[in-house]
């Protein structure tokens, strides 16, 4: 199975849990600030991405979705949804 995730920067406050919960080092912190004046988070290394959400358990903004894609059925399921993110 592969993961795919998507980060909307506009709600995202730069807060790190996402960064630190990720166990395959997928997400990073943007050198570029938001609307709101944060440095959100941004996938940087989605080919590790497996999919377990953990980034989107733990953002309190519910800026996180995530979608894991069967690679035997090329199914595509949501894994965990969350308020107001966009595909990136």
């Amino acid at each position: 199975m592969k993961g795919k995730i998507a980060i909307n920067k506009e709600l995202c406050k730069g807060c790190k849990y996402c960064v630190t919960s990720c166990p395959k080092g997928v997400i990073a912190i943007e050198k570029q600030f938001n609307k709101m004046g944060y440095f959100p988070a941004a996938p940087q290394h989605m080919d590790k991405c497996t999919g377990c959400a953990f980034c989107a358990q733990m953002c309190p903004e519910l800026a996180i979705e995530v979608w894991i894609t069967d690679n035997d059925k090329n199914n595509t399921k949501k894994n965990r949804r969350s308020a107001g993110a966009e595909k990136t």
